[in-house]
């Protein structure tokens, strides 16, 4: 590493400017359910028709990331981050543009998708895993996923104030130009980054690797339910509120309340995988999952249900990053952790595209999100099943890492 990046790409700086940007990417990307409304009135549009652009959104996210960290992992991460924000701009205007079903998922699903691929934690979380001491890794991790969090509930209630100031043409506007700002910030993550454990693997050798590892595919299928639930609740819990009887403003506020308690979430099990069992840490969020749910499908429905409930799976929302991601690090090891990360991400974003594309589904096909609701409450118990196998132990080539 040159004496450039020594005065101050600090790993303390890469993690401050790694949560910034997961703050700007995440947070835009979480107020998708406050447009759902104002934008389906105004086009006569289905609830289905907004949903599948968000749902291509997470499917080309997932596609995407594992190419995105194969390009960080080779060439450094700081050009890859600015140009993925660049794509998300575009999306951003484009999509307060859009006039019919296929403008919307150009802009909304595969534009901003491959914006949120390079932006987000395939990409960031390789640069501070590569910058993190083992011992440290994991709370790392955890602290860069509450950078997210942070953005859900900071940018959510400017979200909804822009779109009842505006509307929500000049509000996507507005929302592309914070996405901007991640632009110049992305010179942070130009980490001169040099091979780290696995240095003698090719790209092609290190996927034949993960692929023939039983808990490589337990992580990803974990993920996917991860995926699925995240997406639906996010995307569909202020219309489900709204059809319950409640007001906008609660739907957006329990979604804020996601985000809050997910900062804590986030630092709990990210200095909990640093001293305990990742793999049963997943096991435990998935159960807690399916328990949140069925309580809030039991109680009637009120705006304390509604806020109690947005405040428990906020505590086990994002959770799940530094426990996978450090997963990933600790079976696998560095060299390839964006790469693979971005692999396993991608079944989070198959899950999320069925979540969010099949909430507007069956809500249409039904009348009602019970299904939907019934459907992630199953997903999490065969998550907390898939994740108990995951074997934790290093591989013999990265036990040095």
């Amino acid at each position: 590493m040159n004496a450039s990046l020594k005065t101050w790409r600090t790993p303390l700086v890469i993690m401050i400017v790694g949560c910034i940007i997961l703050t700007l990417s995440m947070g835009v990307r979480h107020t998708a359910g406050l447009f759902l409304q104002p934008m389906t009135s105004s086009h006569g549009w289905s609830r289905e028709t907004f949903s599948f652009a968000i749902a291509l959104q997470n499917l080309v996210w997932g596609l995407a990331s594992p190419f995105a960290g194969a390009l960080a992992d080779r060439h450094g991460a700081g050009r890859t981050v600015a140009g993925a924000a660049v794509l998300y701009v575009i999306g951003l205007v484009l999509m307060s543009q859009a006039a019919s079903p296929l403008a919307l998922d150009l802009s909304a699903g595969v534009l901003i998708g491959l914006g949120l691929s390079g932006t987000t934690f395939a990409v960031i979380m390789g640069v501070i895993g590569r910058h993190t001491t083992p011992a440290r890794r994991s709370m790392a991790l955890g602290i860069a996923s509450a950078g997210g969090s942070f953005g859900q509930f900071a940018v959510l209630p400017v979200g909804q104030a822009m779109i009842s100031a505006y509307g929500w043409e000049i509000a996507l506007v507005l929302l592309a130009v914070g996405i901007g700002l991640i632009a110049p910030l992305a010179n942070a993550m130009a980490d001169g980054h040099k091979p780290a454990s696995g240095a003698g693997q090719s790209v092609g050798q290190a996927l034949r690797e993960a692929g023939g590892e039983r808990s490589f595919h337990y992580l990803f299928w974990g993920y996917f339910v991860c995926g699925f639930q995240t997406a639906f609740v996010s995307l569909h819990l202020p219309s489900y509120l709204v059809d319950s009887g409640l007001t906008a403003n609660v739907g957006m506020t329990a979604v804020a309340l996601i985000g809050l308690f997910n900062i804590f979430g986030s630092f709990l099990f990210g200095w909990g995988g640093g001293c305990y069992s990742k793999k049963n840490l997943l096991v435990l969020i998935y159960a807690l999952r399916a328990v949140a749910i069925t309580i809030f499908m039991l109680v009637p429905m009120s705006t304390a249900a509604a806020w109690i409930f947005a405040a428990v799976m906020g505590l086990l929302w994002l959770g799940t990053v530094p426990l996978t991601n450090g997963l990933v690090a600790q079976i696998f090891g560095l060299r390839y952790m964006s790469m693979l990360t971005g692999v396993v991400f991608l079944g989070h974003q198959l899950g999320s595209f069925l979540g969010a594309w099949l909430g507007g589904r069956i809500f249409d096909q039904t009348g009602s999100y019970f299904l939907a609701w019934a459907l992630a409450i199953g997903l999490s118990l065969i998550a907390a099943w898939c994740s108990w196998p995951i074997n934790e132990k290093p591989l013999e080539r990265t036990a040095a890492a």
